[in-house]
């Protein structure tokens, strides 16, 4: 009888029931017929109780990392990757055969590879809502792609504006509006975040991060003034993806 290795992955995060991570994987392990191989999620209410997981899972070969502990992950980590080093926030760790943990930020890749089909060549600068983990991702694609950017927070600091200072000349010069905060996010799918919709057009792109639901009443609100809108599916897969890449090379 052939001994089955066992590996495990999983997600960390907080009250993260919403996520298809864990759906996604266990598909992927099912239909490629990869033997051995669970995904589960570690919902802790503190990042401190990490090393605990580390310590209490001794097949655990990689994580996914989601809000809120893509940046306060990172001290706990042995290494980082070169981006995300320059990025500053972690969605991928890596659990090497000698146990040190590496971190990595595969939703840059993610975002890049769904965001540039629909680029058009008045696509010059974006509006980055949110200023957290999943913020500085969607930064660094930007700056690979060569679009500006602004980050919006609840309050105006050195490098975000405040939402109550987006206009109508904010959308004349921002065409892409990207939503990173988690506003609208099941369960509280009728939430979202407080600009002003009526500016949106034809010519502007409403990018949500968010997943779950399919439609945000960000997406919905921006469709209705007959913007190009797209959710974060096509985002989870590539950096899902990106992530299997690394946990087996």
């Amino acid at each position: 009888m052939i001994d089955i290795i066992r590996k495990r992955f999983g997600l960390l995060g907080r009250n993260i029931n919403y996520s298809f991570s864990k759906g996604y994987f266990t598909e992927k392990f099912n239909t490629e017929n990869l033997a051995g191989c669970s995904y589960e999620n570690f919902d802790i209410p503190e990042i401190t109780a990490f090393p605990k997981i580390i310590k209490n899972t001794p097949d655990l070969k990689g994580m996914n990392v989601t809000i809120p502990y893509k940046e306060v992950v990172i001290p706990y980590l042995d290494q980082l990757s070169k981006k995300a080093t320059l990025i500053g926030a972690v969605n991928t760790i890596k659990i090497t055969k000698k146990g040190k943990l590496k971190g990595y930020n595969t939703d840059y890749y993610g975002f890049m590879k769904s965001l540039q089909p629909l680029l058009q060549a008045h696509h010059k600068k974006a509006l980055i809502l949110g200023t957290g983990g999943a913020s500085k991702g969607v930064a660094f694609a930007l700056d690979e792609l060569g679009i500006g950017y602004t980050f919006v927070s609840r309050e105006a600091k050195a490098n975000a504006m405040a939402y109550d200072q987006i206009n109508a000349k904010t959308f004349d010069e921002y065409q892409i509006i990207i939503n990173s905060s988690p506003v609208g996010t099941s369960p509280n799918t009728e939430a979202s975040p407080l600009i002003p919709y009526d500016y949106f057009t034809e010519k502007h792109i409403a990018y949500d991060l968010i997943y779950n639901p399919a439609e945000t009443q960000f997406l919905k609100k921006a469709k209705a003034q007959g913007a190009q809108t797209k959710n974060g599916m096509d985002m989870l897969v590539f950096q899902a993806e990106k992530a299997w890449e690394i946990w087996n090379k």
